[in-house]
């Protein structure tokens, strides 16, 4: 079950509506990504002119759930106000909160961070926060109000995975009943699965198809990845060990003498 805020989505492939080549190419890759779920910023749209509502309308027509973001945000302030914007402009609580802290990484600032999450939780919002996979962070996240948790897997854009397993896998252990996203630095589809297989339980993604070769196909890609690890995950797979175990059975087998 992906549970975020008592709506239950389809799948757990949520996507990303930036950087596509052309309008046609962002649709076709939702069209078979078959996500759940569009992040998109507010800074796409414009208050003047009625300038991007061919691109709002785009989004409307994907016929999927509206996950607006803080994307850009360094402040406090400048994510509260942007947050009560998207509210506004995309009638969702919805919000994924950016405060971004460090320039070369886009790792988010976590003490303003929580800050803002907790003033936006108190404005009524449900608040997707971007974390790193700090533990006593994601603590304070949730007794400010969030209900989910989004760590990166490595910064944005980088496609490098899932840089620390150790403490993903200790945020999930730790927090065996809060809905997890990993968000940022998927790059492939084999890393979105080992997400999955770890008990996440969804990833966020955009630039791995935005910018790939064959964004549609890409897209595709991914959501087979996500499947899988789904499967696997509700399979209860087999844990590692450091010994090699025989598949054959020696019972009943011939000795030659």
């Amino acid at each position: 079950m992906h549970v975020f805020y008592g709506t239950t989505l389809a799948n757990g492939f949520m996507l990303g509506t930036a950087q596509y080549p052309s309008p046609a190419i962002l649709a076709n890759a939702f069209k078979r990504s078959g996500a759940s779920v569009a992040t998109v910023s507010l800074r796409r749209e414009s208050g003047q002119d009625r300038a991007g509502q061919d691109f709002w309308q785009l989004i409307k027509d994907l016929g999927v759930r509206i996950l607006p973001n803080t994307a850009g945000c360094h402040s406090v302030k400048e994510a509260v106000t942007t947050a009560h914007m998207a509210r506004e402009v995309f009638d969702t609580k919805w919000i994924k909160l950016e405060v971004i802290g460090e320039e070369d990484t886009l790792q988010p600032d976590v003490f303003r961070l929580v800050e803002a999450a907790r003033i936006l939780s108190e404005d009524g919002f449900q608040v997707f926060p971007y974390t790193t996979e700090d533990l006593v962070v994601a603590d304070k996240l949730l007794h400010a109000g969030c209900e989910v948790l989004m760590p990166w897997g490595a910064p944005i854009g980088s496609g490098l995975g899932l840089n620390n397993i150790f403490g993903l896998r200790a945020m999930r252990a730790h927090f065996p009943d809060v809905p997890l996203v990993i968000d940022a630095g998927i790059g492939l589809p084999s890393q979105a699965a080992a997400a999955i297989e770890m008990g996440f339980d969804a990833v966020l993604l955009n630039t791995a198809v935005a910018k790939a070769g064959d964004p549609a196909a890409m897209a595709e890609a991914f959501a087979t990845a996500i499947k899988a690890g789904q499967l696997a995950q509700a399979a209860d797979p087999m844990e590692p060990r450091d010994m090699a175990a025989p598949s054959t059975p020696v019972i009943g087998k011939a000795f030659l003498a």
